[in-house]
């Protein structure tokens, strides 16, 4: 009789099998790899493929999140520099790039009060939507590249559906952590980097800036019926030759892309029936491409435009104005306008910044243009009446040669006679100093004049000194100047009605 079988005996552990930790150092792997698939996806897909082009305002801008230690908020304005926020924390910074100024829109903004009063509103609402499509675009492509990227990368089904869960958690991360760190106040304190550090020294607080410009609307209607009155006064004095026979030339100098200044030489233009335009120079701030896309309406006169560089008008800026069908450029070069001979220099900087210093670089480079647009004058066949030149420091070399001189640069009218008997007429500005009429507590006046040139020996008959109050101000004045023939000293002439004043 045989017993019961023996146990089988136990099997052996198999070698080869892994551990428990293994395994979980294995699962904890393959999940590293899908986050960091996933992740590496979502995040070359967004440097790629988030971005998006808005309208702000006035500009055409580019927006875009980009990843970041600090998160925050950055506004570049090229070539001038940026303006940084910090308002939030998180991985991802938002870009905002303005790429050109709309002509029509910012033609439209400056010229219509309803539209600048709700500026801000509208450049609000423009952000607001922009960095909300922006945001909504950017979460979509980054869900796209990290599914795209796992299914590419991993090559299993269940990939692409892991990834999204992964890469959606970091966006509601993200989010999250912006949402608890947001800081509207840090609105208020932007860092400036490259030329816009001046900003708070040119143009002051953002309060001063919005009462100043509250008040310029305020007063635009009185300000153009006080226009309106001046011209139709002055459209009643008689001819400053008697004869009515004379040119008329328009001054301006230092627009420094005001609207409202070049809204102003086209009313002179067509009220005083103006044969041409000569400008002195800075009709820009920066010469910057934004700004020249602005200077184009220039040609949208219907008469000769002869002007010279200033010290913030870059060669571009020149080469732009010189495109126009009717702008004349004048670079130590002389031309011929309505009979009248005129010669031109630019100034030899270029220094729109004026907290480097070199705007004093030396009066003998001034000086020395001076000398330069003597000869030029010299060597013309017949003597020219009207020498153009910016910086005012440029005229004594043309003393004795040309009977008038232009000027601008000061942003002080100033009528002086040289010791040779040359007239300096220095124009103030006729932009009211652009942004830089916003400083101070009195602002800058916009200023041109009027000048009445016999057409035959080009000597100066009259002038009419135009000053329009500046910002927030409606005082506007004509004060008219006739110069008797016998001696050529200036005094009001003595027929005509009382300088008008609105």
């Amino acid at each position: 009789m045989t017993g019961p079988p023996p146990p089988e005996p136990a099997p052996e552990p198999d070698a080869t099998a892994p551990s428990p930790w293994v395994r979980r150092g294995r699962t904890t792997g393959r999940w590293a790899l899908r986050v960091v698939v996933a992740l590496t996806g979502a995040l070359v897909a967004v440097l790629l493929f988030g971005r998006i082009s808005a309208p702000i305002g006035p500009f055409d801008a580019t927006l875009a999140f980009r990843p970041s230690l600090d998160g925050g908020a950055a506004v570049a304005v090229p070539p001038l520099g940026a303006l940084s926020v910090d308002v939030y924390e998180g991985p991802l910074r938002l870009d905002v790039a303005l790429q050109r100024v709309d002509q029509d829109r910012a033609r439209a903004l400056a010229t219509d009060p309803v539209r600048l009063a709700g500026v801000v509103d509208q450049v609000s609402a423009d952000l607001r939507g922009a960095v909300v499509r922006l945001a909504w675009t950017t979460a979509a492509v980054a869900l796209a590249g990290a599914a795209v990227t796992s299914l590419v990368v991993l090559r299993r089904r269940r990939e692409p559906l892991l990834a999204l869960g992964v890469t959606g958690a970091l966006l509601l991360g993200t989010a999250g952590l912006g949402a608890l760190t947001w800081r509207p106040e840090a609105l208020s304190q932007p860092t400036y980097t490259g030329l816009l550090v001046n900003a708070n020294s040119l143009i002051g607080s953002a309060e001063d800036i919005v009462a100043r410009f509250d008040a310029y609307r305020a007063s635009l209607e009185d300000l153009v019926a006080n226009v309106g009155n001046l011209y139709a006064t002055i459209s009643d004095l008689p001819a400053p030759g008697g004869t009515g026979d004379s040119v008329a030339f328009l001054h301006v100098s230092d627009l420094h892309l005001n609207p409202a200044g070049f809204d102003l030489v086209r009313q002179v233009v067509d009220q005083f029936g103006v044969d041409a335009v000569l400008d002195t120079g800075d009709i820009t701030d920066w010469g910057s491409e934004p700004e020249n896309r602005l200077i184009t309406t220039v040609g949208d006169l219907d008469i000769p435009y002869v002007y010279v560089r200033g010290n913030h008008d870059s060669a571009a800026t020149a080469a732009l104005i010189a495109a126009q069908p009717n702008a004349t450029v004048l670079a130590g070069t002389a031309v011929t306008v309505a009979g009248i001979g005129i010669v031109g220099v630019a100034d030899p900087r270029f220094t729109p910044d004026k907290t480097t210093g070199d705007d004093d670089a030396g009066d003998e480079v001034l000086v020395q243009t001076g000398e330069t647009l003597a000869e030029v004058a010299q060597e013309q066949p017949e003597p020219p009446a009207v020498a153009l030149v910016h910086d005012p420091k440029q005229a004594p070399p043309l003393d004795g040669v040309v009977p008038l001189v232009l000027a601008g640069h000061t942003h002080d009218r100033e009528v002086t006679e040289l010791e040779g008997g040359t007239r300096l007429m220095v124009q103030g500005s006729t932009g009211g100093a652009g942004l830089r009429g916003l400083e101070g507590e009195f602002p800058e006046p916009l200023t041109c004049t009027v000048l009445y040139l016999d057409p035959d020996t080009g000597e100066l008959q009259a002038y009419l000194e135009i000053t329009l109050g500046g910002l927030g101000e409606t005082e506007v004045t004509i004060q008219r100047v006739v110069i008797p023939p016998d001696d050529g000293a200036d005094s009001p002439d003595a027929g005509d009605p009382a300088s008008p004043t609105g």
